[in-house]
């Protein structure tokens, strides 16, 4: 069986709980970074040229985005990077195969207010994280699938460690950006 010993008596090797063990603590840490965010930290512009999220010509927010990203990429708000850990990131790996889209915004759309991205990146987390709780030890080994294109072949476990990835280094960007408007930042 995968991830148990082939001793009897031996203690049980399993990967899903180390991981989401891990990822609870991560997301715990990056959450309560955001304890008592303002509406103008959430959009504070320490540079000129970030991207952010912005009102189109239709009204409908959304974020700022090229693709391929110019090199060097611009620096993000703490607005732009929500939705990129809450929507493309959770809500969009959740939709690849865990389960419904959980949000009621999709593709770049985004929201012009701090308590509602809050609202959206805690959907976004609790959908992604309850499809992991849904695929046990053994679907973690699971193949990701033909919706994943090049990383089809690439086991559920390996998301989660990328998962893991892009909350704690946006997560501590998040942070830093907190600390540089604390300390007098102001948008320029």
């Amino acid at each position: 069986m995968t991830g148990m010993s082939a001793e009897p008596g031996a203690p049980t090797r399993a990967v899903g709980p180390l991981l989401l063990g891990g990822f609870d603590y991560i997301w715990s840490r990056f959450r309560g970074r955001l304890e008592g965010l303002s509406q103008d930290e959430y959009l504070f512009e320490p540079v000129a040229g970030c991207w952010s999220v912005r009102a189109g010509d239709d009204g409908v927010w959304r974020v700022e985005r090229v693709i391929p990203a110019p090199d060097p990429a611009p620096v993000t708000t703490i607005a732009w990077r929500l939705w990129h850990i809450g929507s493309e990131c959770l809500s969009g790996y959740t939709a690849e195969g865990l389960g419904e889209w959980p949000l009621d915004v999709t593709d770049r759309d985004w929201y012009e207010h701090v308590d509602d991205a809050l609202v959206a990146l805690d959907k976004g987390w609790a959908a992604f994280r309850s499809g992991l709780d849904g695929l046990g030890e053994d679907g973690m080994w699971r193949a990701l699938g033909p919706d994943w294109g090049p990383y089809a072949a690439d086991p559920w476990a390996g998301l989660v460690l990328h998962a893991i990835d892009e909350v704690a280094h946006h997560g501590a960007e998040v942070a830093l950006l907190r600390d540089l408007y604390a300390h007098g930042g102001r948008s320029v």
